[in-house]
């Protein structure tokens, strides 16, 4: 008996990547609007680690190149709020991630939302205990809000129990609680401070879809933003497909197609979200990368922040780049090939790396 896997429509590895390139507006025929581009993506994952620049402007920057200056997504979440700061799982099999969500998007983003102490036991417990705590925190934010958290005194009546990351970070561990809860927002960050307010003063008012369609929602914008998932990503919305070269189950977007696929080059950033999946990643472009930031310095292979290269459907280079902001140049100390380059290639990444100068008002250095 054929299994269910072997009954499936077959895609093309070549077709599948393109579909994953196109859903993640990464092809040759580009955006021209901010927010347009971040509802259809669903985020921009953010990370204040700034070797080069912020995820958030760089992902935002790969799509819409000169149609985006290096402020305008700090405007979009600190003086226009159509974006904010979200702190919460991405996907069902994905860690706790800071994200930029369109406040658009708030009725599909509540339910989880409100659901989170519910899900988060262990925390609400912790917060329970500390209700005094709790309350002080809110009145201090109600009376004197928004307010930097180092201004937020730690008055726990029980530290938080750890033995990593999060140990003796009282103030934080409450902060995060209540802004995945809902309850407060970040307005802004100053460098990589965050300023804190009560959530109902940051985020427009907006009535939570039911639980169910919520997660319906969110389980399309996933699949849309990916073009061709997992189905534990994304449940079961899609069509259920396979790929060819790779094992079991894949889900494809209503409508998604590789027909008329034009590429283009783009130097990524180590969050792209069409690389964030490392074993996705693997499965459909056969890329060998990891993030090294925290690999000691002898035992990296291309670089503590290498940028991945994009050619069209194929995964070719990494970038070994920094920002140097005293001297006021991007330098690139190495450009690892995974593939042969010529000299189209070589231009075209070149010419990138240039535009990305530009960007961050900086001059660049090739090596």
């Amino acid at each position: 008996m054929a299994t269910r896997a072997a009954t499936l429509r077959e895609l093309s590895i070549v077709d599948a990547r393109r579909i994953a390139v196109r859903a993640q507006l990464l092809d040759a025929r580009g955006a021209s609007d901010l927010l347009t581009v971040v509802e259809h993506l669903g985020m921009l994952q953010a990370n204040v680690t700034d070797i080069v620049m912020p995820s958030a402007e760089h992902v935002a920057w790969t799509r819409l190149g000169d149609e985006l200056a290096y402020g305008d997504v700090r405007r979009a979440v600190e003086v226009e709020q159509r974006l904010f700061e979200h702190l919460g799982q991405p996907t069902p099999i994905e860690p706790l991630a800071i994200s930029l969500r369109p406040t658009s998007l708030l009725p599909e983003l509540l339910p989880p939302m409100l659901a989170w102490a519910d899900e988060h036991p262990r925390v609400a417990e912790w917060v329970s205990d500390n209700r005094g705590f709790h309350v002080r925190v809110l009145a201090l934010l109600r009376d004197d809000g928004p307010l930097p958290q180092r201004d937020v005194p730690d008055t726990a009546e029980w530290p938080w129990d750890s033995s990593g990351w999060n140990a003796n970070r009282n103030v934080a561990m409450l902060l995060e609680f209540l802004q995945c809860s809902g309850v407060v927002a970040v307005v802004e960050r100053v460098g990589s401070e965050r300023v804190w307010d009560l959530a109902e003063r940051v985020l427009p008012p907006a009535e939570p879809l039911p639980a169910d369609d919520a997660e319906r929602r969110r389980q399309e914008r996933v699949l849309g933003s990916l073009g061709l998932a997992r189905p534990r990503a994304v449940g079961g919305v899609g069509e259920p497909v396979r790929v060819e070269g790779t094992r079991g189950e894949w889900r494809l977007a209503a409508d998604a197609s590789a027909e008329g696929f034009a590429g283009r080059v783009a130097v990524l950033s180590p969050l792209d979200r069409l690389i964030f999946d490392r074993k996705r990643m693997r499965d459909l472009f056969a890329f060998d990368y990891a993030l090294e930031q925290y690999t000691p310095a002898a035992k990296r292979r291309w670089g503590a922040f290498a940028l991945p290269v994009l050619d069209g459907d194929a995964l070719v280079a990494k970038v070994d780049a920094r920002r140097d902001r005293d001297a006021g140049a991007l330098r690139v100390a190495a450009i690892h090939w995974d593939v042969e380059p010529d000299a189209r290639l070589r231009d075209a990444v070149a010419d990138e790396l240039a535009g990305m100068a530009a960007f961050l008002g900086v001059r660049t250095e090739l090596p």
